[in-house]
């Protein structure tokens, strides 16, 4: 039996415990991290290298159970299903901090399972999940280049917050995830206000501090718990020497040839011929070795040329933008369109504007979240030349599109300030590099150009990092080589007044400020060329497209509520029916019609005015005979207002009143006299 090991750790004004050896004793290590009554289990299975892999199988996946916040589950099984978009985005975010921190030659297969058993309204359960996975991992004995901290920082009132609550970060211009080791930064995720980069860095910085004991005290829980750790060393370190200089020796130079075609397809073939005929020349079952060594020399070619040269394989400089041309509105039929081209990378991106009837609502573990914008983001394997079954959007649809997405939503009006949901689509056509934020330039295009009141129009570029010891150059606006072959990928997006979207991975163990100062220096002189195209192309909203529901809104007074609904609805619904609109109608009286265009919308909000209206002595009203008695008739003139036109105001000669009015008949009435009772007195017009 494993024994049970327990350290509280100081976080701040916070204290995270993580614990071992009580839950999950199978698996081969489980830590349990709790931070006020917030609790997730992360648990860690290695399996032994059953074969030859060329790449490191780590998987990672985070679980929120609906019990862990006392719910029960909806739908018909009321059972948890498919992983949640919050689920993929945080499994997402615990991934990219890990995988770096192992060495190349490890390629165990590592599963790393978080699932959330207890969730408080303080602390998010992101932070605990990337601090248990990493004590998880740091206790498994395995080849883990750890500990790695991890801190949620606010911007509150003009000043950094360490690890705010759900509550906080609604009054925060700042929500950023970082993860680090002891001496640099690995992974950054955030959304922002428009903030400078100075601020920007400060964030960093500042949870990179904030998360050293967090590191230390995983240090200290780990030797606790593993006293003696294995010594992992490269078994095949003298195999790979001689195969990489044996593939450097016969490939380089057609390699070199090979990275200077521009030309990302016929590129592409080159260094395919290339690898086949190493493969034809190797015995198969030191394919995988092979294979591995050439990507080696693959990354050395390409960056050295960086590197001595300052020499990018499609001939740009190091902080050259790739030409950008722009088309809006070119889809007829829809609300609005961006076709946004950069270099080799394309994307269609797409608005469409819906009532509030069409906001998501997402049944989270804090309760139900309402939102008007919504983001999807798809890459279909034709943009990049690849054969592929359409399926769901899979983890990475799901992450460049929330990525895209905060990079927006600041700029994008709330409810209140526009009545309307918002859809934008994006869908890669082409891709080479830095998809994601094609999206977020096509996405404010294609706002801009359905009308949608944007402040400011957004633009993102992803930079890269090619590091080799002391010597190192950041790119701008990097292609898709660069990223596979580089050690960094760094999106930034944002205004000409600040940053956005923030999101960076790093390939090695982590970068330093003096990296991140020129990474964010150089995006923010990137970021004002794109904008500057991009407004040349379109720099104000369009007026709202006449393709988008018309919306009109009024208020009637609150006693008039339950008129317009009617008995169990019966009144709205068959206005919405009759006129074919939709009618949102709040307890203050406040009322929102959505019609496919201004004339019946404007013809919906009359009938419901008339509804609501009251009766005025002396006004002339078009009337229809609801019953005629022996006395007179009584004619309705407004809907459920009905008054008596007694028998002398009828102006014909008649022996019996039906002889000369029936039900049905239309006729023009005054409203004479509204008795003290409320009985209404009308009279005949002619």
């Amino acid at each position: 039996m494993k024994n049970y090991i327990k350290k509280d750790i100081n976080f701040g004004d916070k204290v995270i415990t993580i614990e071992t050896g009580k839950i999950a004793k199978q698996a081969t290590a489980s830590v349990v991290a709790t931070m006020g009554k917030t609790m997730v289990l992360c648990s860690v299975v290695t399996k032994g290298d059953a074969e030859k892999k060329d790449f490191f199988p780590l998987s990672v996946h985070y679980m929120e159970k609906t019990y862990s916040a006392g719910k029960i589950p909806g739908g018909y099984f009321k059972r948890e299903g498919k992983p949640t978009e919050i689920e993929t985005l945080t499994s997402r975010l615990i991934d990219r901090p890990l995988r770096p921190l192992f060495p190349d030659f490890f390629r165990n297969e590592v599963q790393v399972n978080c699932m959330l058993l207890s969730l408080d309204k303080d602390n998010p359960p992101d932070i605990v999940a990337l601090v248990a996975a990493s004590a998880a991992m740091s206790i498994a004995d395995v080849p883990f280049k750890g500990p790695m901290g991890a801190a949620r920082i606010g911007f509150i009132e003009d000043e950094y917050v360490l690890n705010p609550s759900f509550a906080s970060l609604q009054n925060s211009d700042l929500d950023m995830v970082v993860a680090g080791s002891e001496n640099a930064v690995l992974m950054v995720e955030s959304d922002a206000n428009e903030l400078s980069e100075d601020l920007m860095i400060g964030a960093i910085l500042f949870g990179h501090q904030e998360m050293q004991n967090v590191i230390s005290g995983i240090k200290e829980f780990a030797r606790e718990v593993l006293p003696s750790p294995s010594e992992h060393v490269n078994p095949s370190e003298a195999e790979d020497v001689k195969v990489y200089a044996e593939v450097d020796e016969k490939y380089r130079k057609n390699l070199e040839d090979a990275f200077t075609t521009t030309d990302k397809k016929e590129r592409g073939e080159k260094i395919s011929t290339i690898k086949e005929t190493l493969l034809a020349n190797t015995d198969e079952e030191l394919h995988a070795i092979y294979l591995k060594q050439f990507k080696e020399v693959e990354k050395s070619v390409v960056r050295e040329d960086i590197l001595s040269n300052q020499k990018r394989i499609d001939g740009r400089g190091l902080t050259d933008v790739r030409d950008i041309s722009i088309e809006t509105n070119f889809l007829p039929s829809v609300h609005g369109s961006a076709l946004f081209t950069r270099g080799e990378t394309q994307a269609i991106v797409t608005t469409t504007l819906g009532s509030s009837r069409d906001v998501q609502t997402v049944d989270a573990l804090g309760g139900e979240v309402k939102d008007n914008f919504m983001l999807h983001y798809n890459f279909p394997s034709y943009s990049v030349g690849e054969l592929g079954f359409p399926m769901g959007p899979k983890r990475r649809e799901i992450g460049h599109g929330a990525l895209a997405k905060r990079s927006l939503k600041f700029s994008v009006p709330s409810l209140e300030e526009f009545p309307y949901a918002i859809r934008v689509v994006s869908e890669i056509t082409e891709s080479n590099g830095s998809s994601s934020m094609a999206s977020v330039c096509g996405g404010s295009l294609s706002l801009m150009a359905a009308g949608v009141p944007l402040k400011d129009n957004v633009a993102g570029v992803a930079m890269g990092l090619v590091k080799d010891g002391d010597r190192y150059e950041v790119l701008t606006d990097i292609l898709g080589d660069e990223d596979h072959l580089g050690d960094m990928d760094f999106k930034v997006a944002g205004t000409k007044n600040g940053v956005s979207g923030l999101q960076m991975d790093i390939k090695i163990e982590g970068i330093n400020e003096e990296i991140l100062e020129k990474a964010l220096a150089q995006a923010k002189d990137a970021r004002m060329h794109i904008i500057k195209v991009m407004d040349d192309a379109l720099a104000t909203p369009n007026e709202l497209t006449s393709l988008a529901p018309y919306f009109c809104k009024f208020k009637v007074h609150k006693d008039k509520v339950k008129v317009v609904i009617g008995k169990g609805g019966a009144t709205i619904k068959g206005l919405q029916e009759e006129f074919g609109v939709t009618i949102e109608l709040q307890d203050s009286g406040e009322v929102n019609v959505f019609g496919e265009n201004k004339e019946i919308a404007e013809q919906a909000k009359e009938k419901i005015e008339l509804l609501c209206a009251e009766p005025e002595e002396g006004k002339i009203y078009d009337g229809v005979v609801a019953k005629v008695v022996d006395f007179g008739a009584f004619i309705t003139f407004m809907p459920g207002k009905d008054g008596l036109l007694h028998i002398s105001q009828f102006k014909q000669d008649f022996e019996h009143l039906t002889d000369i009015v029936k039900e049905g008949d239309k006729m023009k009435v005054r409203l004479a006299e509204i008795g003290r009772q409320g009985r209404l007195k009308l009279e005949q017009v002619d």
